[in-house]
């Protein structure tokens, strides 16, 4: 027997997820829907799958997977998407909503608008800083990366020209190294200003994205341990920019940038 469950796909600067408010349209087996839903030609075409769900110690709880079925432990776009959705679909009436996530509750700032969400800050949280400059190697080159933990991994890695990065093809490379048991997001950067900076991104369980927050946060990190950047940085990705800042007196990184609506639906399952 088959039913329609409402979707709403959503991004931020590009990171496009496919979303649903569980509370109204349970889920039983979202790694198996986050494959299907996922895929461009077959499916919704996605990034990964969002489920907003109830909480017991937070006003929202989220749950990522990813394209390839693997569950996220935190994404900075879609928290702010979150905060959009619950919003301007009268789940709530606040402007400051706390959302529970698998590394933690993360606290949402909404700038609302003529009653639209127009702008998110989310409170990340304090990063964890690893090797500072930990060489590896992969496709017989040898890359220098800052490992940042975000509440989920990353390596950071400051490179000359961007452009000249085969992505595609280490991206997966670097993901998977021994030295990363549980796999790793990987950024590649090249510093424009000391408060700007161009990041590719090869997300862990989805490959290229247009954006990543939390990697966007993990290169803000990176780039101030190293003397690379200011505190306050503007990170520009494929999708679009974000502003970081990691504050000096509270040690938290805070992460503001814009969400979008693409299109609601149903699809059954």
């Amino acid at each position: 027997m088959t039913r329609s469950i409402r979707f709403t796909k959503m991004h931020g600067a590009g990171n496009d997820y496919i979303y649903v408010n569980t509370m109204v349209y349970p889920i039983d087996n979202p790694e198996e829907l986050s494959i299907a839903w996922s895929k461009p030609h077959t499916g919704i075409g996605s990034d990964g799958l969002v489920l907003i769900g109830s909480s017991d110690i937070a006003d929202f709880s989220m749950h990522i997977y990813n394209a390839d079925g693997s569950e996220a432990m935190m994404c900075g776009n879609a928290s702010r998407c979150i905060g959009k959705y619950v919003y301007e679909a009268g789940l709530t009436q606040k402007n400051k909503v706390t959302l529970e996530t698998l590394s933690g509750i993360k606290e949402l700032q909404l700038k609302i608008e003529r009653e639209e969400v127009t702008e998110v800050t989310v409170d990340m949280g304090m990063p964890a800083v690893g090797e500072m400059a930990l060489e590896v190697e992969a496709g017989g080159e040898i890359y220098t990366g800052t490992v940042i933990s975000m509440g989920n991994p990353h390596l950071v890695i400051f490179v000359d020209e961007i452009d000249q990065v085969g992505l595609a093809s280490v991206g997966p490379l670097l993901e998977c190294l021994p030295l990363f048991p549980d796999r790793t997001n990987v950024e590649f950067v090249q510093v424009l200003k000391p408060d700007e900076v161009r990041m590719r991104v090869w997300e862990r369980g989805s490959g290229i994205t247009q954006a990543c927050g939390t990697g966007a946060c993990a290169t803000a990190v990176a780039g101030v341990v190293r003397g690379k950047t200011k505190r306050k940085t503007k990170v520009i990705m494929d999708g679009g920019p974000l502003t970081i800042e990691w504050n000096e007196r509270s040690g938290k990184v805070f992460m503001t940038g814009g969400a979008v609506n693409v299109f609601e639906g149903f699809i059954k399952v």
